[in-house]
């Protein structure tokens, strides 16, 4: 099944009309998760022309509120929002660039995962944010520190 036809049944699935502004958003996240709104409003316009960035933030908003998007929220870094739900996935993210990867779940009770109580609530997700640097940036860091020593 094509990336089109799967979102077209998916947004069927969750009770809601099948725009070209709908299917552009989901697909444009599916090719680049992890994307801020300004960035997906770029993409949507040059697939689509003249749609507005309200339009962008009205489908992510009601995307999210039908569960066919995850919207995170890194300190410091604007919104972004990415096609994978329907998991309990986290992200690492790195202090250099930005890169924000998908991180699954180990498996069995891993430290700061399960709350030590649950004061009388469900506990239906947790959301951990792993940060460090990346392969890139830490090799970029070293070059730089060997330069300063020179």
């Amino acid at each position: 099944m094509s990336d089109s036809h799967q979102f077209h049944r998916r947004l069927r699935e969750a009770g809601m009309r099948v725009t070209a502004p709908r299917l552009a958003v989901l697909e444009i996240l599916d090719a680049h998760p992890h994307s801020t709104a300004d960035f997906v409003a770029t993409g949507v316009r040059e697939h689509l022309g003249g749609v507005s960035t309200q339009t962008v933030y009205d489908v992510l908003r009601a995307c999210t509120n039908r569960g066919l998007l995850r919207r995170i929220e890194p300190a410091g870094s604007p919104v972004r929002y990415e096609t994978r739900t329907g998991d309990n996935h986290h992200h690492l993210i790195c202090r250099g660039c930005g890169e924000i990867l998908d991180i699954d779940c180990a498996v069995g009770e891993t430290a700061c995962l399960v709350p030590d109580r649950d004061h009388g609530y469900r506990v239906e997700e947790a959301e951990v944010i792993f940060w460090g640097r990346c392969p890139k940036c830490l090799n970029s860091s070293l070059a730089e520190a060997g330069s300063a020593s020179v």
